[in-house]
């Protein structure tokens, strides 16, 4: 075999290797988890309203919390990436409750309550959970997939757009969250 076929293996395995890198740096950046000091797109946008059932069996609509900072988290429970970054948001929701912030998370499993239900229940959520198994708010907000974090601000205006899961209970989140809720 000659010198230069020897070589093709060792090319090919280079190829690969360099191909996967790029790969992993155009899906997850060199930061792959921005905080809150990242210039994170839409901002400045309105916030669309709907109107979401709730596991309680009541009606939620956005607009109905006006006046607070809202997280409007959008996950599903076959989301693996969702279900890290759900313990640390029940961990900001314990830490902001009662004051002027509130935590929505719509759920988009086409199973609806019946899948969403049990799932909450064993995590033990206490932020309100709504169900959208017509993924409207999904279209609404122009996901690209889940999760998608969006923080609204007391006057409807979305200030950060997050893709991905997020540990929310890391100090910058803290800290940005102590500023504009008050």
């Amino acid at each position: 075999m000659s010198d230069k076929r020897k070589l093709i293996p060792i090319f090919l395995v280079l190829i690969g290797a360099i191909s996967l890198l790029g790969i992993y740096f155009i899906f997850f950046g060199s930061n792959p988890r921005p905080g809150p000091e990242a210039d994170l797109k839409p901002k400045g946008i309105a916030a669309q309203d709907f109107r979401l059932p709730t596991l309680r069996g009541d009606y939620l609509t956005l607009f109905d919390y006006r006046g607070k900072v809202v997280f409007l988290n959008i996950w599903a429970t076959w989301c693996p990436p969702c279900r890290e970054e759900m313990p640390s948001m029940e961990s900001l929701y314990q830490k902001l409750k009662g004051r002027n912030f509130e935590l929505l998370a719509v759920s988009i499993d086409r199973g609806g309550e019946k899948v969403v239900r049990p799932f909450a229940a064993k995590y033990g959520f206490t932020f309100p959970v709504l169900l959208d198994p017509d993924s409207k708010t999904y279209r609404l907000y122009g996901l690209t997939g889940v999760p998608e974090s969006f923080i609204i601000d007391k006057t409807g205006v979305v200030i950060h757009k997050v893709i991905g899961p997020q540990d929310w209970m890391r100090k910058e989140w803290l800290n940005f969250f102590d500023k504009i809720v008050g």
